[in-house]
C-alpha cells in the first residue's frame, strides 16, 4: 500500500429554496461540471430543468442512467473518462444514494492516470 493523506470536507446546504444557492456553491469549486443522475425521476419532477437553468453559465457534461447499485463498468469508467476528456472540476450528483456512491467513485478514479 502506498502512503496517502485523505481529507473529505463536507458542506451541506439544506432548507427551503436551498437550490437557489447552487450557482454560487458550484462556482467556488469550478466551472466545468459533470452532472450525474439516474433513471430520469429528476426529469419527471422538474429538478433536472431547474438545475440546468441555475447552471446555464457553466460547462455541463452529463452522465445519465446510473443504475441502482451501479457497476464499475460502465458507470464509473464512463464517468472517469468524461472527467478526463472534459477537464471536469466539479461532480454534481443529483438523485439518490446510488448516484452519490457512483459519483464518489468517479471522483476518486478521475485522479488516476490509468484505471483499466
Amino acid at each position: 500500500m502506498q502512503n496517502f493523506d485523505y481529507m473529505t470536507p463536507t458542506r451541506l446546504v439544506f432548507g427551503e429554496d436551498a437550490i437557489e444557492k447552487l450557482p454560487e456553491t458550484v462556482a467556488a469549486l469550478g466551472r466545468r461540471v459533470l452532472l450525474t443522475y439516474g433513471g430520469g425521476s429528476i426529469k419527471k419532477i422538474g429538478l433536472y430543468d431547474r438545475v440546468r437553468e441555475l447552471l446555464k453559465d457553466f460547462e455541463i457534461t452529463e452522465l445519465p442512467g446510473i443504475q441502482p447499485n451501479p457497476k464499475y463498468d460502465p458507470s464509473v469508467l464512463d464517468g472517469v473518462r468524461l472527467c478526463k476528456e472534459n477537464g471536469i472540476e466539479v461532480i454534481l450528483s443529483v438523485g439518490g444514494g446510488s448516484v452519490l456512491d457512483c459519483s464518489k467513485a468517479i471522483a476518486a478514479g478521475a485522479c488516476y492516470q490509468r484505471i483499466r
